[in-house]
């Protein structure tokens, strides 16, 4: 086993290397194959280990070991005591080292390797809780309260109010079953307060879905008195909700008021939200003292006795004091009373239906039955009327006729009242046959009904007949000499007839009446230009500029009015402030760029004329006028940019390509010769469609005559045609021309009417009644040559 090792001789006790080929005979492992305990050990780690012998000694006594210093030490402990596993008297020490990985005293005794203790068997099991301990029952209370609360919150979610009530009560019932077995086991502190505030605000909370007040206010106030819960001050706004459903008023600001101190500073939405309802509660507190005010209105008697005017018996001395009494001083009085109570009740069902309930139809509703109740029972047909006007002002027609036609059913004062607003329904609507129909219902129900008749002319009026309807606006005037709808419609019936004079006067009075009204202001002004008056008229626009100074077309009417009387400056004044109200008013646009090049500020009717381009995108005469206002201003590169531009839009405008030719000549562009080549084809074109249309009109010439019998035709349609004529001509000449300076366009008619859709029917003017210019009246020059007059 030695052979192949080679010892150094020791030459000197000194040194430093000696000892390192000194080994215990153990450690050999060439001879572990025939050493029976090693293998015993290798085919099992569970083997018994064989004792240590103390013939063997250990390394650490028998080695020497050599320090730095050359000297030989043998190892032994350093305080010391012999080390583990030297034998000393006969006796080995332990291995006290290796204890904890589970070698024992027990292990040089013969004992097995047992390192993690496997030998002991399986461990025993875990000792089982004992369910009916008092800890056992309480968690297992709580469970259920729980899921008690969650299975009532469930049923609320899904409607079943009942089926969350029951279960917030078993909660509850559990809950202090539950708080009493913590009493008797734990302490006061140990009580679970969350799961008794959960159970307690949700009980509440379903008392007052179903609508168990009284209980919820209790169960409310036994979690705000118990200062145990933190924050529970704030449910004192619940409390608040409670009480403003039960409609107690006062308690319910009171409690709001209260939470809102609760409430942090920080807080600031749920602050306004409180405040919010503190003014929701003073709105509702105040329509109940509204319902309660028209109530005591309605119960003061008036002490009138109507039986005493009805003659009891045909004594002839009775019959002689009742006619009597009919109408002295005292009877007067009594009327004048009953008007003024019942003109009072309507006044203040008026005010109060639309706010006492969630809607004006359901406060209707209870003015109307609180009414019938009364001694005023004849008011509730006429609330039924208000609530169908009410309707038309909302502009829910159909509910409105609904209403009336049930009303119309009736006695002949209601009658006449729902026909008389039928007939303004179906005038509105443009169905004069249903108006006139209910229009004649209403007056044949009440002749002397001046609204009635006022209907009725407004549609003879739209049928065309004049005379018949000043007629009727007369007879409504006898029988109401303060009906202003009739005085104004005949004021326009005058008008119509051109009797000015007459509808001046018309107009005047209802001026005295009301004084401030636009409308009014407008007519006289509109007759005092018809009368060729145009100072007074501009006098009487200027009343209707200090009523509605932002009205656009009653400024652009003075603009107009200034325009003739030869004042540029004012005109321009008002045509601006017309174009800044509403600046899509084509015939403003119009004159002010036509004002710009008269003073020859190109740059600035540049910007109108785009305006109205982009108005009118379809009409060719803006484009040329924008490219002319670039040519006269010396931008003939921008000017031919915009020929382009409008020739590529409108590829058969003669004026057009008339102005590239000119442009590219004078620049000394190669695209004179291709627009002059078109312009020759355009022109050949125009001639061959003048030929045929003036072939055409002689044949039909001639044919007229012949069925005339007279060559020189009707006079009238000659008049027609010339006018027309002369219209469209006087357009042409507007155009813009290769030397004429662009003119505005003539001034229109004035369209006066109007119908006022929430009383008696009548017409009123439109202060933005100026005609406008439609797309046809702008003709191009092919056009207006063939319609001129031969």
């Amino acid at each position: 086993m030695m052979q192949n090792v080679h010892l150094a001789p020791e030459t000197d006790e000194d040194d430093l290397y000696s000892g390192y080929n000194d080994y215990n005979p153990i450690y050999d492992i060439e001879e572990l194959e025939n050493d029976a305990a090693f293998q015993q050990a290798v085919r099992t780690s569970h083997g018994r280990r064989p004792p240590i012998t103390a013939k063997i000694s250990s390394t650490a006594v028998t080695r020497p070991i050599a320090t730095g210093y050359g000297s030989k030490t043998s190892l032994a402990s350093s305080i010391g005591r012999p080390m583990t596993g030297a034998i000393q008297d006969g006796v080995t020490r332990p291995m006290t080292a290796v204890r904890a990985a589970g070698f024992t005293k027990a292990a040089l005794r013969g004992s097995a390797f047992d390192p993690l203790s496997q030998s002991r068997g399986p461990a025993s099991p875990l000792e089982a809780k004992k369910k009916d301990s008092p800890e056992e029952k309480i968690k297992q209370l709580e469970k259920e309260v729980n899921e008690l609360v969650e299975e009532s919150c469930i049923a609320n979610s899904c409607g079943d109010l009942k089926l969350a009530l029951e279960k917030a009560k078993d909660a509850g019932r559990k809950e202090r079953v539950l708080v009493r077995q913590r009493e008797q086991v734990t302490t006061p502190e140990n009580i679970n307060l969350d799961l008794t505030y959960s159970v307690l605000f949700n009980l509440a909370s379903q008392y007052s879905l179903n609508e168990m007040y009284a209980e919820a206010l209790n169960t409310y106030q036994v979690i705000v008195k118990n200062k145990m819960f933190s924050n529970a001050g704030i449910l004192k706004m619940n409390m608040g909700n409670i009480y403003l459903k039960q409609r107690n008023y006062s308690k319910a600001i009171k409690f709001y008021r209260m939470a809102l101190d609760q409430v942090p500073s920080v807080n600031k939405q749920m602050r306004i939200k409180i405040m919010q309802n503190i003014g929701v509660t003073f709105i509702q507190a105040d329509r109940e003292k509204m319902k309660k005010a028209f109530q005591k209105l309605i119960t003061v008697p008036l002490e009138i006795d109507e039986d005493k005017y009805i003659s009891p018996s045909d004594d002839p001395h009775t019959n002689l004091v009742t006619e009597a009494i009919k109408n002295d001083h005292l009877r007067q009085m009594e009327r004048e009373r009953k008007a003024m109570a019942e003109k009072y009740i309507m006044t203040s069902a008026k005010l109060i239906a639309p706010v006492i309930e969630t809607s004006f139809a359901a406060g209707y509703d209870w003015c109307v039955e609180v009414v019938k109740a009364s001694q005023y029972v004849e008011l509730a047909n006429d609330l039924e009327i208000n609530k169908a006007v009410t309707y038309l002002r909302q502009k829910d027609y159909n509910q409105a006729v609904e209403i009336l036609k049930v009303l119309e059913k009736k006695d002949s004062r209601v009658k006449s009242a729902a026909a008389t607003n039928l007939s303004a329904l179906y005038y509105m609507g443009k169905d004069f046959a249903q108006a006139s129909s209910y229009a004649d219902i209403a007056v044949n129900s009440d002749r002397y009904n001046p609204a009635a008749l006022t209907n009725k002319g407004n549609t003879v009026f739209a049928n065309g007949d004049y005379e018949k309807a000043a007629e009727f606006y007369k007879e409504a005037l006898r029988n109401d000499s303060s009906c202003t709808e009739a005085l104004y419609n005949i004021g326009l019936t005058y008008e119509k007839l051109n009797q000015l004079d007459e509808a001046l006067d018309c107009f005047l009075k209802l001026h005295a009446i009301l004084r401030n009204s636009a409308e009014v202001l407008y007519q006289i002004a509109n007759i005092y230009e018809l009368m060729e008056n145009p100072s007074q008229a501009i006098e009487w626009l200027m009343q209707v500029v200090s009523v509605i100074p932002t009205d656009p077309q009653v400024l652009s009417k003075l603009g107009e009015l200034y325009d003739r009387e030869g004042d540029k400056s004012q005109a321009f004044q008002y045509y601006y402030e017309s174009y800044r109200y509403f600046p899509c008013n084509i015939e403003v646009i119009e004159w002010l760029g036509a004002y710009y090049i008269d003073t020859q500020f190109w740059e600035k009717a540049i910007q109108y004329f785009e305006r109205a381009s982009l108005i009118q995108p379809t009409q060719v005469k803006w484009q040329l006028m924008v490219a002319s206002c670039f040519r006269r201003s010396g931008n003939y590169q921008k000017a031919l940019d915009t020929y382009k531009d409008t020739h590529r839009k409108f590829p058969e405008n003669v004026e057009c390509l008339r102005f590239l030719v000119r442009l590219c000549t004078d620049l000394g562009l190669k695209d004179a010769q291709e627009y002059a080549r078109k312009l020759k084809r355009l022109e050949k074109m125009k001639e061959i469609r003048e030929q045929r249309i003036k072939s055409g009109r002689d044949g039909s010439g001639g044919s007229r005559g012949k069925r005339e019998g007279s060559a020189s035709g009707d006079s009238g349609q000659n008049y027609s045609a010339s006018s027309k004529g002369e219209r469209l001509s006087a357009r042409l000449r507007a155009l813009p021309g290769t030397n004429e300076p662009y003119e505005s366009s003539s001034n229109k008619e004035i369209d006066a009417s109007y119908v006022d859709p929430l009383g008696p029917q009548i017409e009123r003017p439109k202060t933005a009644a100026k005609k406008r210019i439609d797309e046809d009246d702008f003709a191009d020059e092919e056009l207006g040559d063939d319609l001129l007059p031969e």
